[in-house]
């Protein structure tokens, strides 16, 4: 029992005595950083007021300079959107004299989320027109994660890259769209485009896995309706 006793409080002497170096670790620590607060004062004061002037003059930028060039943009482009829906693109991308085409916008809007957009409406309207390298690098311009037009802006670079019979862009970008947001509107479309591609590429192993990836996931898409003749072509073709 006494030896118990004695162990105990030698233990109890070593917990103070670790307990008190620890205390004297933390208050060299912070002797320390008060030190070097005293010493760097000027300059961290120096980087505090920069950071708070780079923030304040970000947020100021964007209420006093870009907002209301936004609504300004958001103005001068509705007209060229109305062209672009009535199909009168050359009308959309240049202008007509007295209303901003998709370009102008771009060109004097260039911060705001509208001259984004309008490298869409353009890229789309250059596709129609025939004009696939600049419908490409229109698209390419365009930066957007929602769920239907981010697709839809890279299925068209695919379709650009198709028309120019660059192949293997195409599916390239066919497959990115397909990915950029699974969903049962635009992802068949996509897939079924990529695997119309491999079969002209004559790789019928990868075109015969995405039928069946429509067939599984998306019966009820247009594509998935008839998908069972792409499957069972691809098989035949797979076969010769």
């Amino acid at each position: 029992m006494r030896k118990f006793l004695f162990k105990n409080n030698n233990m109890s002497k070593k917990k103070k005595k670790i307990g008190n170096e620890n205390v004297e670790g933390i208050e060299n620590a912070l002797s320390k950083t008060e030190q070097y607060i005293e010493e760097n004062q000027k300059s961290l004061s120096i980087i505090v007021a920069a950071i708070i002037i780079i923030v304040g003059g970000y947020f100021a930028y964007q209420k006093f300079y870009v907002n209301p060039l936004e609504i300004e943009a958001q103005s001068q482009m509705f007209v060229a959107e109305q062209y672009f829906e009535k199909d009168s693109f050359n009308l959309a991308i240049y202008g007509d004299g007295n209303y901003l085409g998709f370009l102008d916008i771009i060109d004097e809007y260039g911060v705001t989320k509208s001259a984004n957009l309008a490298n869409y409406y353009a890229g789309i309207s250059y596709l129609y027109l025939g004009d696939y390298e600049s419908a490409i690098d229109y698209l390419k311009g365009f930066d957007a994660n929602d769920q239907i037009i981010a697709p839809i802006a890279l299925g068209a670079i695919g379709d650009a890259y198709s028309e120019l019979d660059e192949q293997n862009k195409a599916v390239s970008f066919y497959n990115k769209a397909a990915l950029k947001s699974k969903n049962s509107l635009t992802t068949p479309i996509y897939v079924m485009k990529a695997a119309q591609i491999y079969e002209e590429l004559n790789e019928f192993e990868k075109a015969l896995e995405l039928y069946y990836k429509i067939e599984k996931d998306y019966p009820k898409s247009q594509e998935g309706r008839y998908i069972e003749k792409y499957i069972t072509r691809a098989k035949l073709l797979l076969q010769k």
